[in-house]
């Protein structure tokens, strides 16, 4: 009983991401039409393994700047206490003024389209406030954006048209900056000291593992309540799959 409440429970989790990480609705929809609930429940649940596996590499990373920029004894203090939009804080002290200290925060991500184009200035804005009401900061500030998996070096977001920076005060640090700036050692080198870590921890490809057929069924259930299989179990709406899909992105 144990057992099957987790499937269904499972099934209902799947079909909630179906929708809300569809893509192109219409796209999206349309290809599904004539397909079986299960074919789709199993391209979803593979799909979902993918992006979660993406979600642990950017923690991953996360967590090897911030030890590492420990490690180094570069800076005078290193923490990710208190902090909401910023992975970690770090304070280092600045070349000819040993008084001031130079406050940096940081939030780590895979690559720069982690973050939509659109969404750049909300997400430099919201950084950005996590460093002016920080009540133990004193002295100048930096908000940085560690880019983990993509080579190059420091930049500055600007709008496209007027090429005015969204802030003067928050860059992008890609991994050929970030790393040797926080680690001392070069991209290659951290992706090589984790690659040879991952036999021992058993890290391994999920996206092909046996999916339960009562999470299936489970998944086929929650189609089928909301109108969009015919009685053999396979998809025959794509308009109200369309409705679907744009309902759960606007809520």
């Amino acid at each position: 009983n144990q057992l099957k409440s987790i499937y269904q429970k499972g099934g209902k989790e799947l079909f909630k991401y179906f929708l809300k990480y569809c893509g192109d609705p219409a796209s999206t929809a349309y290809a599904c039409i004539g397909k079986h609930y299960s074919v789709i429940g199993k391209e979803q649940f593979r799909n979902r393994a993918l992006q979660k596996g993406r979600m642990n590499s950017g923690w991953r990373y996360q967590y090897i700047a911030k030890g590492a920029a420990i490690a180094t004894k570069r800076f005078v203090t290193v923490s990710d206490i208190g902090l909401n939009e910023a992975d970690f804080s770090a304070t280092i002290a600045v070349k000819n003024f040993e008084s001031d200290l130079l406050n940096i925060y940081v939030s780590v991500k895979n690559r720069v389209n982690t973050i939509s184009g659109g969404s750049w200035p909300k997400s430099i804005r919201a950084l950005e406030e996590v460093a002016k009401n920080d009540k133990n900061r004193t002295g100048p500030y930096i908000c940085v954006f560690g880019i983990a998996m993509q080579k190059g070096n420091r930049t500055i977001k600007a709008e496209q048209k007027k090429k005015t920076p969204y802030s003067f005060n928050t860059e992008v640090w890609l991994s050929d900056f970030f790393w040797p700036f926080f680690t001392n050692y070069s991209y290659e080198e951290i992706a090589k000291a984790v690659l040879s870590v991952l036999p021992e921890i058993g890290e391994q490809d999920n996206t092909d593992i046996e999916i339960h057929p009562e999470l299936l069924d489970s998944f086929g259930e929650c189609c089928k309540n909301n109108g969009l299989l015919d009685n053999e179990g396979y998809f025959n709406d794509a308009f109200r799959l369309v409705e679907l899909f744009v309902r759960a992105n606007t809520k």
